[in-house]
């Protein structure tokens, strides 16, 4: 999701939930995101996941956008899509809730969300925060956005 403010584009990403990214910030946010099975289609995935790890439902879109595939460090396959659009006031993040034995090897399992907090950010501000491996979605967007700015008979002829 991505947003118009003060003329610029802002960014929804994802904080991941749980012990292990509770005291980090630069580098670890993400887009929300999750895994589809076999022959499943993307798009409609990456619109179950976003309302399961957001808690919330865009109505109306108007148009998504494309952005391709990246592969993260461990190896996973991320497709990605945007629209725009923006958060209801107020709001609050109400992610899905995942098990982990916390803390290690004490035999206690505790639910942590998949995502504790959800915010817009400047495009400087997303590529810190964004994990290193997803910043060429936001190259992909500006792209988008800036040719569809552009009036297609003043776009420069291909010979």
């Amino acid at each position: 999701m991505f947003r118009r403010k003060n003329d610029e584009i802002e960014v929804l990403l994802a904080h991941p939930g749980g012990p292990f990214f509770a005291r980090k910030d630069d580098g670890v946010w993400t887009i929300p995101k999750g895994e589809a099975v076999s022959g499943e289609d993307l798009l409609t995935r990456a619109q179950i996941e976003f309302e399961e790890e957001i808690g919330f439902r865009p109505d109306n879109v108007q148009r998504w956008i494309e952005l391709g595939w990246i592969q993260q460090k461990g190896g996973k396959i991320v497709h990605a899509w945007a629209f725009e659009g923006d958060l209801p006031e107020p709001f609050e993040c109400k992610s899905n809730l995942f098990e982990l034995e916390w803390p290690p090897r004490s035999g206690k399992y505790q639910s942590f969300p998949e995502v504790d907090r959800a915010c817009f950010f400047s495009n400087k501000t997303a590529r810190r925060k964004l994990k290193s491996r997803q910043v060429p979605f936001l190259d992909r967007l500006l792209v988008a956005l800036a040719e569809r700015t552009v009036e297609p008979s003043s776009r420069p002829a291909i010979s």
